[in-house]
Formats: structure tokens, sequence, C-alpha cells
């Protein structure tokens, strides 16, 4: 593949950008391409280079690059409407009124812009709402770039993760394993009439796709209610994507007080949105006293571009297409990891995906594994060796995956997330020749 036009531009974009790059995440070595546009579940670079994309936005793009005709109707009218007001608008009514009829969490739901301001939004809220300063998250967890959760260390040794944070923030937060019940409970024992929430993706998004291993969420349930705490259920990722319309906690039958959202919910535009009972979200401002704002929240193109999205998804097959395609790629990678790779753990679920390179296996040529993607079953042969935590996920070969995987995943045409944490994912827009195509370079490139 030629890429002299993406250097090209790269090389103007570190003149002016940190990085060359707008997100860490893009800054793929020795340099990224640059996308000139997208083709339903392809993007075609700067150079005119051709790739299936599995990053798809990084979780926003359900329907890939072409979404259905009305969602671009919509957007279109809106847009020539006007593009803002700093007025209410129908539309926003009407996408509040569509997630609180499915999602089983949501009564009442205020509309941000981004999956870190609603989860940065729902924070604030647990605190205020409860008079508690305590919020406790998930080590390998990821809730967007917020001062109270880039934390790192142990519940009694807790530090900011990034400079340019004070070392105050993270007093005020505790971060334990995600799936070690006897940490949590721990914490509770410990610290309990002091913690506002936990905060938690109900599968860890962005640390390799990690499951729940089974009662592990209904735990958290049982803890936060004998203690008068919240469940925060950090959806931005999972959100419309697991469990169809009633997201992941449709999915494990557990309900949060307060669910965050991004990505789906806003049709590819930037959003975000908080959701929950309403005794407890009617706590913002102006019905309440903890105070939330934005200019652009509820912006109407955004509104119009997921309303018409959710809708298209309740009226037509997207999640069984999706799901299935998931499935069938989770299913063929795990047979060539078998094969080729007998260490790598596939995880995943519904249309999510990702291929961990762990280090070990049970090497005793089980016939009972999970044979499409790790469920956290304990039966499993590889139930000891499967990831269970962020920190399973980081002691992979991480540099592996960036430094040669990927890269040959690439120079296949097979566009995935850059490093080994970030989820990948399939769209409406997806085929069955696609996943041929991405299994046969699986087979070569692992």
């Amino acid at each position: 593949m030629n890429h002299d036009e993406s250097r090209a531009l790269y090389d103007r974009a570190l003149s002016v950008l940190p990085g060359g790059v707008n997100s860490s995440v893009r800054a793929t070595r020795p340099y990224p391409f640059f996308v000139e546009h997208g083709d339903g579940a392809h993007v075609v670079d700067a150079d005119g280079n051709r790739y299936v994309d599995y990053v798809m936005g990084y979780g926003p793009l359900l329907y890939g690059h072409d979404p259905p005709d009305a969602v671009q109707a919509a957007v279109q009218s809106h847009a020539a409407d006007g593009p803002m007001y700093g007025a209410p608008t129908e539309v926003e009514v009407d996408l509040a009124e569509f997630v609180a009829r499915h999602v089983p969490s949501v009564e009442m739901v205020r509309f941000v812009n981004s999956g870190t301001e609603a989860t940065v939004s729902a924070v604030r809220l647990a605190r205020g709402y409860t008079g508690r300063d305590k919020i406790v998250v998930m080590q390998g967890g990821y809730h967007g770039a917020q001062e109270s959760t880039l934390v790192e260390g142990s519940p009694d040794g807790a530090e900011p993760s990034s400079p340019g944070i004070p070392s105050s923030f993270a007093e005020h937060t505790i971060p334990v394993p995600f799936n070690d019940t006897d940490a949590i409970e721990a914490v509770f024992e410990e610290h309990g009439e002091d913690i506002a929430a936990i905060l938690t993706e109900p599968i860890l998004g962005n640390t390799g796709i990690v499951l729940p291993v089974d009662g592990y969420l209904e735990r958290l349930r049982e803890l936060t209610e004998a203690h008068n705490s919240l469940l925060i259920f950090d959806e931005v990722i999972t959100g419309f994507r697991v469990g169809g319309l009633q997201c992941a906690q449709g999915k494990f039958g557990v309900t949060p007080d307060v669910t965050t959202f991004g990505k789906i919910v806003g049709g590819g535009f930037p959003v975000g949105a908080i959701g929950g009972r309403s005794d407890i979200i009617e706590q913002f401002t102006p019905a309440g006293e903890v105070f939330q704002s934005g200019t652009f929240s509820g912006h109407p193109v955004t509104m119009a571009a997921g309303y018409e999205y959710l809708k298209y998804a309740a009226e037509n097959d997207v999640y069984e297409h999706v799901n299935r395609l998931g499935e069938r790629l989770r299913r063929g990678i795990s047979e060539i990891a078998a094969d080729q790779a007998p260490a790598y753990t596939v995880v995943g679920t519904d249309s999510m995906f990702k291929t961990v390179f762990t280090r070990e296996g049970p090497g005793d040529g089980s016939e009972d594994v999970c044979d499409a993607g790790c469920r956290q079953r304990e039966s499993c042969a590889r139930f000891d060796h499967c990831p269970k935590t962020g920190a399973d996920v980081s002691d992979a070969e991480t540099e592996r995956w960036e430094r040669l995987f990927w890269q040959e995943m690439k120079a296949r045409a097979i566009f995935l997330t850059a490093n080994q944490f970030e989820s990948q994912f399939v769209s409406y827009a997806h085929t069955d020749e696609d996943v041929e195509e991405t299994l046969e370079a699986y087979k070569e490139a692992l």
C-alpha cells in the first residue's frame, strides 16, 4: 500500500496538533492513515486505500458510514432549519421518551455533549443526591477524561493517573479490581457510609472487553442498596449495542440507579446523556440544586440523528444482523487462535469483539472452552487464564498487538483499533463476505 499522502498530512499535523492528532488513540505507528471518506463498512484513506472498518468511530456507527435514509433526511432537515437555537425543540423530547421507554433504569434523561460530560455530571449528581463524596471505580475501567476517575492504584492508595490532576481529587476515588467480590465488600465494610456511588461499565469496554463473572453485577446492586449508595452503569460503549434497545443492563438483568450514554444514542454525532430514576435525575438544575448546563446540550441535529437511528433499530433486524456477524467473527477467530495461538483469548459479546494476546492457556487440548468469545464460565478450561480485570489485559502482549499485529492487519486492508485495549465493532453495513475476508487476514497475521 502507498501512504505518501497520509505521511505528508501527518507531517503537517505535527506542526499544529500535539502528536499530530486530536485523540490519543489515533496516534498509530509510525503514523496514522488519514481517512478521506467512509463507504458502508469501509473507509478509504487519503491515498485511495480501502479498508474493512471495525473501529466504527470507536462505537457510534451502528449502521456503518451510510446511515439509513431516514437518518440522513432528518439530519439534513434539521441542519437546514438552523444549526441550533438555545431553546428546546420537540425532537429532544422524542429521543428522551424513546430512551425512557426502552432502557430499564431510565425514567428521565438529561442530554449533554460527550460520554465524558455524561460521567462527570453523573458523579456530581451522585454526590449531590447522597451528600457523600467517595466514588468507587474499577481498575482498568474508563469513564472519559475527567479528574475524578483518572486514577490508579489500590483502594488504600489511589493516585491520579495523569499529570495535571491534584492528588486531592484521588482522595475521594476508590479503585477496585473488576470481578473481585471480596475487594468490593471490604471497601464497603470500611467506607460504606461515605460512598456516594459505584461507577462501573457493566462490561469493561476499554480494556479488551472483560465480561462480569456470574453474580458480580448483582452483588454490586446489593451492596449499594444496603448502604444507600447509587449504582451507576457507564453504558457509553454498551448502550444500544449490547442487549439491543434495553442495553447491557437488560441483557444482564441488573438495573442501576443511573446510566450514562454516548456514542450510538447520538446517531454518530457528539452526544452524551444521563438517565435514571426521576427522583435522582430531577436533582439537576433547574428542577433541583445540582448544577448542570451546556450550550450545545440537546443539539437538534444530534437529537434527530439519534432518534431516527434508534427508531430504525426498533423497526428492523439490526441487532439480529450485527450480533450474528459478531458471533461468527468471534467463533472464527477462536478457531484460528486455537490452531495458531492457543494462549490468546477471544473476547466480546453481541457486536463487540477483540483478541487479547494473553500469555497462558489451558494447554491440555480440552474442548470445553467458550467457542465464540469468553463467557466467564467456571467450567471452561480457560477460566483461570482469561482476563477478569483490567490488569489481566494490561499483562497481555500489548506491544505485540500495536507494533506487529495491527500493522499486519492494516497491510491486509483490515482496520482494527490500534491498541490492545479498545473494543472493535460490527456494523449493520458489514456482510458475510467482509467477515470471510477478515478471518483470512487473521489466519495470515496471527
